[in-house]
C-alpha cells in the first residue's frame, strides 16, 4: 500500500507490518504476570498509543482505492488483539482470586497454631491473697449459695421486716416472690450457715459474689464481690477485731498501714463501726480510705443460730473486693473490671 501518506516513524500498512504489530502486542499481553501489570500496559497494547491504533489513524490519508483493504487488515488485527487482551485479563483475575482464596483458607478441623496467653482477673487474684492471709492465721474458708433464702439473708441477721434492703428496688427477688428466694445481697448468710453447721469456736472467711439492683457506672455494679470474716469464741472483744484487721491491713497495704474505727450502725453487729485504712501507697500521697464495716456479732444473730450470747461472743467484718482493688491499684472506673477485656487483666501480671 502507498507509503507517501504514512508518518515517517510508522511502517506502511502491509500484511507483514500489521501481522508484526499484532504479534508484538499479543506477546506483550501474554507476558503480563498480574492484573495490575496488564492494566498499566493497556494504553500501549490496545489504547491510542498502540501501534495498531496509530496505523489505523493513517488510513484516512490513503488513496480511496486502498482504504477498504487497509481498514479490514488493521481492524481485524485490532479485534484479535482486544480479544486476547480480554481473555488474558479474565485469566489473570481467576488466578489471583484462586490464590487469595487459597491463602485465606482455614481448616476448621485443625488445631489452632497460635494460642494467645490469657491473664488471671485481678479480682480473683485479690481474693486469693486475702484468703491466704486468713488461712495463714488458722481460719477456714466458707462458701454458700448465691440464690439464698430470705431468712438467711435478712431475718437471721437481725434485719427488721420493714428494712429498706428487703424492698424489690434494692434486692433481686426470685419469682414467685412468695418462695422467699433472692440473689444474696452480701456474703453474711454464709456466717449464719456456718454457725448452724460447724462446732464452736468458729473462725471463717467467706469470699463470694453478691447482687444488688445498682446501675452499672464508674463506682457501682449490680454484681460484685465481698469477703466477710466471722469469729465466734469465748471472750472475744473489739480488741481482737481490731488486731485482726490491723494484721490484714499491714500485709495488704504495707507495714506502715494502720486502721481506725468510726461508730456506725449495722443490724447484725453491736457495737458497729466503719473501717478506714491508712494507705501509705495511695496515689497522690498517704491518706485514709474507707474500706468496709465491722463490729461485734449482735446477740440476736447468735440466738438465730442457737448460740448462747452470754457464753460466746464474736466479731465480724466485711469489705468489697472491687472497692479494695479500686483504691489499692488506682482503678478509676469499675466498668473496666466487668467488660472482660484481657488487656485490663494483663496489667496486673501474676500477682497484684
Amino acid at each position: 500500500m502507498s507509503a507517501e501518506h504514512t508518518p515517517p516513524d510508522l511502517p506502511a500498512i502491509t500484511p507483514e507490518s500489521v501481522a508484526e504489530a499484532e504479534s508484538a502486542a499479543i506477546a506483550a499481553i501474554d507476558r503480563a504476570a498480574t492484573s495490575t501489570e496488564l492494566k498499566h500496559a493497556r494504553p500501549s497494547l490496545i489504547g491510542d498509543e498502540s501501534m495498531l491504533s496509530r496505523l489505523n489513524r493513517t488510513i484516512s490519508g490513503l488513496p480511496k482505492s486502498e482504504k477498504a483493504q487497509a481498514g479490514r487488515l488493521v481492524g481485524q488485527a485490532r479485534g484479535r488483539v482486544r480479544q486476547r487482551f480480554t481473555a488474558r485479563e479474565e485469566e489473570l483475575a481467576r488466578a489471583e482470586k484462586a490464590a487469595r482464596l487459597a491463602a485465606e483458607t482455614v481448616d476448621v478441623t485443625a488445631a489452632g497454631s497460635i494460642h494467645r496467653v490469657g491473664a488471671r482477673h485481678p479480682l480473683g487474684l485479690l481474693v486469693e491473697q486475702v484468703t491466704d492471709v486468713f488461712v495463714g492465721m488458722g481460719w477456714e474458708i466458707a462458701e454458700g449459695p448465691e440464690v439464698e433464702n430470705e431468712w438467711f439473708n435478712f431475718d437471721a441477721l437481725n434485719f427488721d421486716a420493714d428494712h429498706p434492703a428487703r424492698a424489690m428496688q434494692d434486692t433481686f427477688f426470685v419469682e414467685p416472690v412468695d418462695r422467699h428466694l433472692l440473689l444474696r445481697t452480701h456474703t453474711s448468710p454464709v456466717q449464719v450457715r456456718s454457725l448452724l453447721t460447724r462446732d464452736l469456736p468458729v473462725y471463717i472467711l467467706a469470699p463470694g459474689q453478691v447482687y444488688r439492683t445498682d446501675e452499672l457506672d464508674s463506682t457501682h455494679t449490680p454484681v460484685f464481690h465481698q469477703f466477710e470474716g466471722l469469729a465466734v469464741d469465748h471472750g472475744l472483744t473489739m480488741a481482737d477485731l481490731r488486731g485482726t484487721l490491723e494484721h490484714m491491713a499491714r500485709i495488704m497495704f504495707g507495714d506502715e498501714a494502720r486502721i481506725r474505727l468510726r461508730p456506725s450502725y449495722f443490724p447484725f453487729t453491736e457495737p458497729s463501726a466503719e473501717l478506714d485504712v491508712w494507705y501509705p501507697g495511695a496515689k497522690g500521697g498517704a491518706r485514709w480510705v474507707e474500706w468496709g464495716g465491722c463490729g461485734m456479732v449482735h446477740p440476736n444473730v447468735l440466738r438465730s443460730a442457737g448460740i448462747d450470747p452470754d457464753e460466746y461472743t464474736g466479731f465480724a467484718f466485711g469489705m468489697g473486693v472491687e472497692r479494695t482493688l479500686q483504691f489499692r491499684n488506682d482503678v478509676n472506673d469499675m466498668r473496666d473490671m466487668v467488660e472482660g477485656d484481657v488487656r485490663f487483666s494483663e496489667q496486673f501480671g501474676v500477682i497484684i
